[in-house]
C-alpha cells in the first residue's frame, strides 16, 4: 500500500521534510548530493524520509530544483 507524502518546513533550521512515515533510529542515511538526506528503510532499500537542507535558498534560484529521487505518484482514493 503506498503512503501519503506529508510536508513540512522548519524555517529555523531550513530545512524541508519530505516524509512518507516518521523517521525512526534504525533508518539509514544516505547523501544523495546537493544536501539532500534520504533516510532509508534498512529492510526494503525504500526511500520513506528526504531532508532538502538550505530549503530557502533553493528557491531564491533561478534554476529548476530537482530532486534525485523517481516517485510514482497517485491519487488518493477515500473508502
Amino acid at each position: 500500500m503506498a503512503e501519503k507524502m506529508t510536508f513540512q518546513y522548519d524555517r529555523e533550521s531550513d530545512i524541508l521534510y519530505i516524509n512518507t512515515r516518521p523517521p525512526y533510529a534504525e533508518q539509514e542515511s544516505e547523501e544523495l548530493g546537493d544536501e539532500i538526506i534520504a533516510r532509508i528503510n534498512p529492510a526494503t532499500g525504500k526511500i520513506e524520509n528526504v531532508e532538502v537542507l538550505f530549503f530557502s535558498t533553493r528557491l531564491l534560484r533561478k534554476d529548476m530544483f530537482e530532486l534525485p529521487i523517481v516517485a510514482d505518484m497517485h491519487l488518493v482514493t477515500e473508502k
